[in-house]
C-alpha cells in the first residue's frame, strides 16, 4: 500500500479535500508561513538542517532546564576553545538563571540546534540567528523569548536555540506543526542565501560529489529511496538530468561495494531493504571512532564501541559529551585497564559534570548478573544473611579486608531492600528471596536501559599514588591489580600501584616481605578514618563548630549543608548546633539540601533517614 501511495504522489495525484500530498496544520502559530514554505525556495539555495525538540517540563525534571543550559555553555565550544556564552536578542551576556525563572511556569519549552551548511562563511552566527528569530517572531506574530549559544568545537559549527513556551500575552505558545517541520528553515535558509548569494552549479555538484564514497545516509541516497520502485531503481538516462543520474549511478556502485545494493541490469539496480538503517548505523559508528581518536590523541588502542563488551568496564575518562546534543543523551570515552578504549553511551538522565575528565570510573552492562547477589545468596541459610556469617567466612578464608567487603555487600542489600527484594529483619540480618540473583538482575534491569555508570575516584590516578585517603589505587592492591593489563592505560595503573605500595610502607600500613607486599588490616577504614580526621581539624578551625566524628554503628543527625569531595569519595556535612558530621553521601539526599536529615553508620555503610519523623529509612 505504501508505494501504492509512492507512485501515485509522483505521478501528481492529490487526496480529496488536500492542497498537497497531506493535510496543512490545522492549529498553531506559523501555519500561513509554513503554507508558503512549499516551492519557496530553488535548488540554488543555501541548506540549513534544523533539528527541533519539544520539551514538556512537568515530565523533563525540575533541574532539565538548568542541565541544559549549563551544558549548551560548556567550557571549549568557542572558537578559541574558552567557554560558551549565552546571548539574546539584545544582549551578548544573558543571565541565564534570569531566563530560567521567567520560563519557570511554562507548560512546555522549545529547543533547537541550528547548522547551516555554509555556517564558517557566514561568520557572524550571533546576527544569523537573531535575524532569525526576528522572522520566527514575525511568523508567529508574538515576540519571542529565547537565548542561544553558538558551538564552533565541531565540523560544523551550530547554534543551540532555547525558546520559552509562553507569548507576549502569557499564553501558551504553540507552534504549528508544519511550521516546525518547513517554515522555520526556510527561514533559515532564506537569510544564509541573502547573505552568501544563491550556491552555484559547481558548489551544488561539489557537494554531490562529496557525498558520493561517504559511509552514511547522504542525500543521493535519499533520493534513491525516493525514486525506487519495490526497492529498484531504475537510472534509464534522461538527457536533460544526465549529471545527477551519473553521480546517483556512482552512489550506487558505491553501495554495491558495501553489499548495500544489487545490480539487476546496466541500468537498474536493487536496494536493500534496510540500507538506510544500515548507512545510519554506520555514519553513528564513523562518529564514534572520530570522537575517540580525537580523544586519545594518538595513542594506539584497540577501540571497543557501545554494546561490544559484555563484562564490565573500568578505567579513565579520555572524553565525554552528548552524542546527541538534542536529547541530552550522552556519551564517555574510557582508557579502560584492559588495554583498549571503550566508547559508551550513556543512560537518559546522566549527570556529565559529576563524571570528571581523567576520573576513574566503572561501567556496567545493564541487567547482567552480578557476584555480589550470587555470594549473598551462598551465605544465606534458610533465607537468612547475617554480616557476623559472612564475616566469619571471609577471616577463615584470610580476605585483604573481610569489613570492606562485607560492606559492600550491605550497600547492595540496601538499595534491594528499597525496592522490596529483600527486607532488613535486624541490625546485620536480611531476610533474602530463594530466586534473590534473579529479582537482583530485573531490579536492575528495571533502572534504566544503559550501563550503571559508578565513580570511583575524581582524582587522575597520579593524584591517587600519595594521597592521604582511601583511594581506588588501594583497592587495586588489596586485589593485587587483578584484571590489569600490561599495556595501555593498565601499564600507567600498574605503575601508579607500584608508587601507592611505596607510600603505603612509608605510612606505616604496608611492609614488603621479599616480592610480596603485606597490607595492614582494614586498611581502606584506616586510610579514610585518617582523611576525614584532616579535613574536619581543618573544617573545625574554619566554621568554629566542633568536629564530631561518626563512628562504626554511630548515629549522626542534622542539616545537610553541602557536600565535599575527598580523596576517600563524597562526604556529606550534617551540621547540629555547634557541631557538625562527615557522613558518606548518596545521591538521594541531594534534594533534602538544607533539611534536617539524619544517618546511621554500618562500616563504610550509610542508612539516611529523611527528615524527623522515624522510619523514613533509605
Amino acid at each position: 500500500m505504501s508505494q501504492v501511495l509512492k507512485e501515485v504522489s509522483k505521478a501528481g495525484a492529490k487526496a480529496s479535500g488536500q492542497r498537497a500530498g497531506r493535510p496543512a496544520s490545522t492549529f498553531g502559530r506559523g501555519r500561513v508561513a509554513a503554507g508558503m514554505a512549499v516551492g519557496r525556495l530553488g535548488v540554488h539555495a543555501r541548506r540549513v538542517v534544523i533539528k527541533a525538540r519539544f520539551v514538556v517540563l512537568r515530565n523533563a525534571g525540575a533541574n532539565s532546564v538548568s542541565t541544559h543550559l549549563r551544558y549548551i555553555e560548556r567550557d571549549g565550544v568557542t572558537r578559541d576553545g574558552q567557554r560558551g556564552q549565552a546571548y539574546g536578542p539584545d544582549t551578548d551576556a544573558a543571565d541565564v538563571q534570569a531566563f530560567e525563572e521567567r520560563g519557570r511556569g511554562d507548560r512546555h519549552q522549545f529547543r533547537f540546534i541550528v547548522s547551516a551548511e555554509d555556517a564558517v562563511d557566514l561568520e557572524d552566527l550571533r546576527g544569523f540567528t537573531r535575524q532569525l528569530m526576528q522572522r520566527m517572531a514575525v511568523d508567529l506574530e508574538t515576540p519571542l523569548d529565547w537565548v542561544a549559544v553558538d558551538h564552533w568545537d565541531t565540523d560544523n559549527p551550530h547554534t543551540h536555540i532555547v525558546l520559552n513556551g509562553r507569548t507576549a500575552g502569557k499564553e501558551d505558545l504553540v507552534i504549528a506543526p508544519d511550521y516546525m517541520a518547513h517554515g522555520m528553515r526556510m527561514r533559515a535558509s532564506e537569510i544564509s542565501t541573502e547573505w552568501l548569494g544563491p550556491r552555484t552549479e559547481t558548489e551544488i555538484r561539489q557537494s554531490l560529489q562529496r557525498e558520493v564514497a561517504q559511509q552514511r545516509l547522504t542525500g543521493l541516497d535519499r533520493a534513491l529511496l525516493r525514486q525506487a520502485v519495490a526497492d529498484t531503481v531504475d537510472l534509464t538516462g534522461r538527457p536533460e538530468d544526465r549529471q545527477r543520474q551519473n553521480l546517483l549511478r556512482a552512489r550506487l556502485q558505491r553501495l554495491e561495494a558495501m553489499a548495500l545494493a544489487e545490480r539487476v541490469d546496466a541500468n537498474r539496480w536493487r536496494l536493500a531493504p534496510d540500507m538506510a538503517r544500515i548507512l545510519t548505523a554506520m555514519g553513528e559508528r564513523e562518529e564514534a571512532l572520530d570522537t575517540m581518536r580525537r580523544a586519545l590523541k594518538g595513542q594506539q588502542r584497540e577501540c571497543v564501541l557501545n554494546g561490544a563488551s559484555a563484562v564490565p568496564v573500568i578505567g579513565r575518562i579520555v572524553a565525554k559529551g552528548l552524542a546527541d546534543e538534542l536529547q541530552d543523551r550522552g556519551y564517555l570515552v574510557v582508557d579502560g585497564i584492559d588495554g583498549r578504549a571503550h566508547y559508551l553511551n550513556l543512560p537518559p538522565g546522566t549527570d556529565l559534570p559529576a563524571l570528571p575528565v581523567d576520573g576513574i570510573v566503572e561501567t556496567k552492562p545493564p541487567g547482567r548478573e552480578r557476584t555480589v547477589d550470587r555470594t549473598i545468596a551462598a551465605v544465606a541459610q534458610d533465607g537468612i544473611y547475617k554480616t557476623v556469617d559472612h564475616l566469619a567466612r571471609l577471616e577463615q578464608a584470610a580476605d585483604r579486608d573481610p569489613q570492606a567487603t562485607v560492606n559492600v555487600h550491605v550497600r547492595r542489600l540496601e538499595a534491594l531492600r528499597r525496592s522490596g527484594v529483600v527486607a532488613r529483619v535486624a541490625e546485620g540480618v536480611w531476610r533474602v528471596p530463594p530466586d534473590l540473583v534473579q529479582q537482583a538482575q530485573q531490579h536492575d534491569a528495571r533502572k534504566g536501559t544503559g550501563p550503571t555508570i559508578e565513580l570511583h575516584s575524581h582524582l587522575p590516578i597520579d593524584q591517587q599514588v600519595r594521597a592521604i585517603g582511601a583511594t581506588w589505587l588501594d583497592g587495586q592492591l588489596i586485589g593485587e591489580g587483578g584484571g590489569v593489563a600490561a599495556q595501555g592505560f593498565g601499564a600507567q595503573v600498574r605503575e601508579a600501584m607500584r608508587g601507592r605500595a611505596d607510600f603505603l610502607v612509608e605510612q606505616g600500613l604496608a611492609e614488603r616481605r621479599g616480592q610480596r607486599m603485606v597490607l595492614s588490616r582494614n586498611l581502606l577504614s584506616t586510610l579514610r578514618d585518617r582523611e576525614l580526621s584532616a579535613v574536619g581539624k581543618s573544617l573545625q578551625d574554619q566554621t568554629g563548630k566542633t568536629y564530631r566524628p561518626l563512628r562504626d554503628g554511630g548515629r549522626a543527625s542534622g542539616v545537610y549543608r553541602r557536600s565535599i569531595q575527598l580523596a576517600s569519595g563524597r562526604f556529606a556535612m550534617l551540621h547540629e548546633g555547634m557541631a557538625f558530621s562527615l557522613v558518606p553521601w548518596r545521591p538521594v539526599i541531594e534534594q533534602r539540601l538544607g533539611q534536617h536529615v539524619s544517618a546511621t553508620m554500618r562500616g563504610e555503610s550509610v542508612t539516611w533517614n529523611l527528615g524527623r519523623r522515624h522510619g523514613l529509612s533509605v
